[in-house]
């Protein structure tokens, strides 16, 4: 018998997060093969009249692809991509990958050609921007190894963050919206860590279960040339098939200036990708209750409750900063106590200690309001 939080998530992403309509046309991406997940997502599509399109994508196939590349044949992939995702009103992208450094060993300069010349005139320029859309992982071994859990363990655990009351979450999140939208100046203080920039005249996005799922953060980003300091993020992350753990930026008039980490030279083989790869091009302040560790997937770990992430590359055109970049690297820094601690500060005045909220209006966002 399927587990019928299955289906309570695929009536979520249906009706809520996408809400499609009648006549609508929905591309359901799958990388790595999740049957019960995607059937449920085809009825319930079928069952408000939308007319559902499937695509299956193996990690190990996509390995092979990205090896033997080239301009020419990443730009024929893309061409077909391209107009396909054209088309659509909608897109379900649901990702769980068996071993995420499958793409370990893909040479850089071939992930970039996929970074610059598919994904970003498919997603980043067409599908973000253009289209309804929302992201997701779903549970498997691997999943549970990286969260040190057991499958069963880790099921439960993401079926309660994705199953979440995101349109409550969504009230709380508008006092954070306003607020960013009224601040000019931001300082993050924390062990490593002392940053200033500007937020000023940049619009403030709430993330409440309508792009992602998991879901919980409000974005903007920085002023381009504003930031000035250096950070430390204390949450690993895979970028590519590549993990990096002690990422370390120092900034000079918005520009990353110097950058160490775990694995430096490959760090800044990605900072060098362009230009824009060295700006910043999101702020985002993070709060899912349920999320407290990091698991080496940015689509959990930017959510974990008490953090931020500060994102060299590309800026969303709905929260834009101008920076353009094939980059779009979420980076996570946790300021809970027992990650070190930290502040952040919005025109001198403190908003968040240790991972709480300190404002009267923003404690909604504290987890005991949210679960």
């Amino acid at each position: 018998m399927a587990d019928p939080r299955i289906n309570e998530l695929a009536s979520r992403l249906v009706r809520y997060s996408l809400n499609l309509q009648k006549g609508e046309k929905v591309l359901i991406e799958n990388t790595g093969l999740q049957p019960e997940l995607v059937r449920a997502l085809v009825r319930e599509s079928f069952a408000v009249g939308a007319l559902p399109l499937v695509t299956l994508k193996d990690q190990e196939v996509l390995r092979a692809l990205y090896q033997g590349t080239s301009e020419e044949h990443m730009a024929l992939m893309a061409k077909y991509e391209y107009e396909r995702m054209k088309d659509m009103d909608a897109y379900i992208a649901i990702r769980a990958y068996d071993n995420i450094n499958e793409f370990a060993d893909v040479p850089e300069d071939k992930m970039g050609i996929y970074s610059r010349v598919l994904y970003q005139p498919v997603h980043t320029n067409e599908r973000v921007p253009n289209k309804r859309w929302v992201v997701l992982r779903y549970p498997n071994k691997s999943m549970a190894q990286l969260s040190n859990m057991s499958l069963e363990g880790f099921e439960d655990f993401y079926f309660s963050v994705c199953n979440l009351d995101y349109a409550k979450m969504s009230r709380a999140m508008t006092p954070l919206k306003e607020l960013m939208e009224r601040t000019d100046r931001v300082r993050i203080v924390g062990p490593k860590t002392d940053l200033r920039f500007s937020i000023k005249g940049i619009n403030a996005v709430k993330c409440d279960g309508k792009r992602n799922i998991p879901d919980g953060e409000v974005y903007t980003a920085p002023v381009r040339d504003s930031v000035e300091g250096t950070i430390f993020y204390n949450a690993a992350s895979n970028y590519h098939g590549i993990s990096f753990t002690d990422v370390q930026f120092t900034f000079k008039e918005g520009k990353i200036v110097e950058a160490t980490s775990s694995n430096t030279k490959a760090l800044n083989d990605i900072l060098d990708t362009d230009e824009g790869a060295r700006y910043i091009g999101e702020f985002a302040i993070g709060f899912n209750p349920h999320i407290l560790h990091p698991m080496l997937d940015i689509l959990f770990d930017e959510k974990i409750a008490g953090s931020f992430h500060f994102t060299p590359g590309n800026a969303y055109t709905v929260a834009d900063n101008g920076n353009r970049s094939s980059v779009h690297w979420d980076l996570v820094q946790i300021q809970r106590p027992e990650y070190g601690g930290g502040e952040i500060w919005f025109d001198d005045v403190l908003i968040r200690k240790d991972g709480r909220f300190v404002l009267p209006e923003l404690e909604g966002l504290n987890p005991e309001n949210l679960v």
